[in-house]
């Protein structure tokens, strides 16, 4: 199923060190060689380590300049689009007949179950069947459920990879773990390895831009787009829904371009002479480039935020003049305009917290995942339809993600309105745009849609992937903090060759 890129590790040949015909007077003592030539090797496999290191903040003095990719990939944009609260795989895109079967029932005994899973099965439970009719659609013949009609009608371009694995059942350690690769704070998300690895081709706005759910932050909101210990140039960028687009961004009264220019010219001489005598410090780097990139922004975030001269026939795709849909549908058209100026990469977020406005529906699934699905279904469509017909798909990877996907049953007595539990073993995503393999699919579950059968797929995995299909080896896109070299996946991941074309 994977491309397994790993270097083989192969033992070195034994060798003898002798003094034998050597003047024992000048010769160097065996313990003492040893010890140089073990310290001299080091030094150079290290210094070889670090010269192959793409220094994005060190080769240019500009962080957003552009790099080329490792591998020939269409993609040159990605837009991720997160669901926060863990969206319900068995009520949108797994067809899981057999689990109406057993619905009330307990699912049946279930071989080398472990961890909470476990737990929960060893409790209490009630098999939840999806209560949504679903149907084959497209030549792919993937499946959805009747919550995605729009979404449907893109079978043909989605690849969905199912039965992902992720390492914590909890909402804080697995949302950064899919949006970072790592459980815990501090590392750099997706966008920021991304910008850090390719850099971005507009000049006046950030190369990451966030665009979060209209009624609230996210599960450990900033840290889901933070930089980490990447330099802080590669932080999103949020974008906000009302006002001005950036904060603090608008000229003051009675400042003209001019003034403000000689201000920001003699603003950044002064920070220049103040990092001088700070050599490295990313922070006051990122602050003198962002008084610049500000200058610029100036004139064009407000142009793209303003919806204003959208026709009406876009303003009906995505749903502007729908309660229902105008939230996420003015996100999704956003990113389309993003993509249009050059941004390199943009999160979307739909959900807030933990609570009615996320996907986290451990009551009435059937009434809450209606909400939601009816949300994101026409707004997600429409950026697909929208982005093939600017011509602008090609070029663009889209990427459906949650934090993890949900049981296929209910812990205690099942009730009126029954919800799901966490699941962090069965997680579907699907992606397209650029060298995705439209109608492709990855992954394979079990008949409950409980978790992953056969070779396991990693979250991991799936950042190699988005990755390769910007043109990134995740083995070569590293940065050295902390004593080593850190990456997005970390120990590594697989690329999924399947969905790939």
């Amino acid at each position: 199923m994977f491309n397994n890129r790993k270097p083989q590790l192969h033992d070195s040949p034994s060798r003898e060190f002798s003094t034998r015909g050597v003047d024992q007077q000048n010769s160097t003592p065996r313990r003492d060689f040893l010890r140089l030539a073990f310290n001299g090797i080091g030094a150079l496999a290290l210094g070889g380590l670090l010269s192959d290191e793409p220094r994005a903040d060190g080769d240019s003095p500009d962080p957003f300049a552009i790099r080329q990719p490792h591998l020939p990939r269409r993609a040159k944009h990605c837009i991720f689009l997160f669901m926060q609260g863990g969206v319900s795989q068995h009520d949108s895109f797994e067809y899981k007949p057999e689990l109406k079967k057993v619905h009330g029932q307990p699912l049946p005994r279930i071989p080398d179950i472990s961890g909470e899973l476990q737990g929960r099965l060893s409790f209490p439970h009630a098999a939840i069947g999806s209560p949504f009719e679903f149907k084959q659609h497209g030549e792919s013949g993937h499946w959805f459920s009747e919550l995605y009609p729009h979404l449907a009608k893109h079978a043909d371009e989605l690849a969905f990879i199912r039965g992902i694995k992720t390492d914590n059942q909890n909402h804080g350690p697995s949302t950064l773990h899919v949006t970072t690769g790592s459980q815990f704070h501090g590392s750099p998300s997706i966008g920021s390895w991304v910008t850090y690895g390719l850099g971005s081709p507009n000049r006046n706005m950030p190369g990451y831009v966030v665009i979060q759910d209209p009624r609230g932050a996210p599960v450990n909101g900033a840290a889901v787009w933070s930089n980490g210990y990447l330099p802080a140039a590669y932080q999103g960028t949020l974008l906000r829904h009302e006002g001005a687009p950036i904060l603090n961004l608008r000229r003051a009264e009675g400042v003209s371009t001019a003034q403000q220019r000689r201000e920001f010219d003699a603003l950044a001489w002064l920070n220049r002479k103040h990092l001088e005598t700070r050599p490295g410090d990313s922070e006051l780097e990122a602050r003198i480039s962002a008084y610049e990139l500000a200058f610029r922004m100036q004139s064009e975030a407000p142009e793209l935020v303003d919806l204003s001269g959208e026709t009406q026939a876009t303003r009906d795709l995505y749903g502007l003049d729908d309660s229902a849909t105008a939230g996420f549908g003015r996100q999704c058209l956003l990113a389309r305009r993003l993509v249009e100026s050059g941004v390199r990469h943009t999160l979307l977020v739909h959900g807030v917290q933990i609570g009615v406005h996320s996907w986290d529906d451990h009551s009435d699934v059937q009434g809450r995942m209606k909400r939601h699905s009816r949300e994101v279904d026409q707004p997600v469509a429409a950026l697909l339809t929208d982005l093939q017909e600017r011509g602008l798909l090609e070029e663009t990877l889209v990427v459906w993600a949650s934090e993890m996907g949900r049981t296929p049953f209910v812990n205690g007595a099942m009730g009126q309105n029954p919800g799901r539990e966490h699941n962090s073993w069965n997680l579907v995503m699907w992606m397209a745009g650029g060298n995705v393999t439209g109608g492709s699919s990855a992954g394979e579950t079990d008949e409950f849609g409980l978790r992953g059968i056969g070779e396991q797929i990693h979250i991991r995995d799936v950042h190699a992937t988005i990755l390769d299909l910007l043109g990134l080896d995740d083995e070569q896109l590293r940065y050295q903090h902390a004593g080593r070299l850190r990456r997005l996946t970390d120990i590594g991941g697989n690329v999924i060759d399947e969905i790939i074309t």
